[in-house]
C-alpha cells in the first residue's frame, strides 16, 4: 500500500501563507484602507482562493489583524513600562518599546472609521494611551513636561506625531529605528533638544542591557 502523504509540510506552508497575508495586510491597509482582498492576495503572492481559505471575508481578516495588534501591543507594553524611572526616561523607554509594533498602530487608525469602528480601535489602543497619559501627568507634576495641555490631549498629539513619522518611514522619506521619533516626542512634550537626545540614548542603553540580561 502507498504510504500516506505527510501533512506537516502542508500545515507549515499554510501557517506561512497566513502569516504572509497578515503582514502584507498590515502594510497595505495602512497605505490604502480601500484595498480589495483580491489586491491583497496578489500583494501577498498567493492566489485568491488561498486568502479566502484563511479569511472568508474582509471582516474575518480585519478581526485577525485586530487580535494580532492587541497581542503585539500587550507584549510591547509589558516590556516597556518603567514606573520607577523618572518621567522623561519612562516615556522614551515606552515609546521605543512600541516602535516595532508601530505598523499595527498606523493600520488600526487607518481602519478605525471605515471598518473596525472607533470604539474597537479605542479598546485596543486604550492601555497604551492610558500609560502614556499617566507618564505625561507624572512628568508635568515633576516639571519635566510642559503643562499648557492636559495629559490626555498631549498624549493624543504625541500619538499623531508618531503615526505621521511612521507613515514617513513607510513611504521612504524618513529612516528611523525609533530613536528619532522618540526624540521628537520628548521635545514636543517639553524636554529641551539636547536633553531629549541624551534621554533617548539612555533609554537605548537600558533596553540593550535588558536584552543582554535576558539572553
Amino acid at each position: 500500500m502507498p504510504k500516506p502523504v505527510a501533512r506537516v509540510p502542508q500545515r507549515r506552508n499554510a501557517r506561512s501563507n497566513r502569516a504572509r497575508i497578515l503582514a502584507t495586510a498590515r502594510q497595505e491597509l495602512g497605505r490604502n484602507p480601500d484595498i480589495t482582498l483580491e489586491e491583497l492576495a496578489r500583494a501577498s503572492g498567493v492566489v485568491r482562493r488561498t486568502l479566502f481559505g484563511h479569511f472568508p471575508g474582509r471582516a474575518a481578516l480585519l478581526e485577525a489583524l485586530a487580535e494580532e495588534a492587541t497581542e503585539s501591543l500587550r507584549d510591547a507594553m509589558a516590556a516597556g513600562v518603567r514606573p520607577a524611572e523618572r518621567a522623561e526616561l519612562a516615556l522614551a523607554y515606552f515609546t521605543l518599546s512600541l516602535w516595532p509594533v508601530g505598523d499595527r498602530y498606523r493600520m488600526l487608525l487607518a481602519l478605525a472609521r471605515r471598518d473596525l469602528g472607533e470604539e474597537r480601535v479605542a479598546e485596543i489602543l486604550r492601555p497604551a494611551r492610558e500609560e502614556i497619559a499617566a507618564i505625561l501627568e507624572r512628568g508635568q507634576r515633576d516639571g519635566v513636561f510642559h503643562t499648557h495641555l492636559p495629559p490626555e490631549a498631549l498624549s493624543a498629539g504625541l500619538e499623531a506625531v508618531t503615526v505621521a513619522l511612521l507613515e514617513a518611514v513607510n513611504k521612504g522619506t524618513l529612516e528611523d529605528d525609533g530613536t528619532r521619533s522618540t526624540t521628537a516626542s520628548l521635545i514636543a512634550a517639553g524636554v529641551p533638544d539636547q536633553q531629549a537626545r541624551a534621554v533617548v540614548d539612555e533609554a537605548v542603553s537600558l533596553m540593550a542591557a535588558r536584552t543582554a540580561a535576558e539572553d
